[in-house]
């Protein structure tokens, strides 16, 4: 199996991060705050080098699109709406979550953490799944550059 490599690197980092969440996690349930902070500010880092990135590829080199049968292109159209319209809230309740965890707001912090946590696994799960119905379970589709695409090249 010959897989892309940025895609494989961008869904790397954005299952690292949600892994990274957990941890975090995790340590805020055992009171240990400094070391949730650092956890959650590296799932934040990936996140960002995800997005770096993804945006990065999708300027320059393009989108695939789905390979798979037509049979099945409105579920995968349907789903990848779903995963970014949740990978859209996630990103900006994460930033907001951040925010007030840095600015000591701790009590909306702890209100917003745990939704926009589970948004987040979310989010990878269906970036994972995304991936793999792109690259591994079915053949990508043609890429075309957004800046290709705007030229009309």
């Amino acid at each position: 199996m010959n897989l892309p490599i940025l895609p494989t690197i961008s869904t790397t980092f954005i299952v690292l991060s949600a892994v990274l969440v957990a941890i975090g996690w995790y340590f805020i349930s055992q009171k240990k705050i400094e070391t949730h902070k650092k956890f959650m500010l590296s799932a934040a880092v990936a996140a960002v080098i995800f997005f770096t990135i993804y945006a990065s590829r999708t300027i320059f080199i393009g989108n695939t699109s789905f390979g798979g049968p037509d049979s099945i292109k409105i579920y995968y159209t349907i789903f990848l709406i779903f995963h970014i319209t949740l990978a859209t809230v996630g990103a900006i309740m994460g930033i907001y979550t951040i925010y007030l965890g840095l600015k000591n707001k701790l009590e909306r912090h702890r209100k917003f953490g745990p939704v926009t946590s589970i948004i987040w696994f979310f989010t990878a799960i269906t970036g994972v799944a995304v991936y793999l119905l792109l690259y591994v379970f079915y053949h990508g589709g043609e890429t075309t550059s957004m800046i290709k695409a705007i030229l009309g090249h």
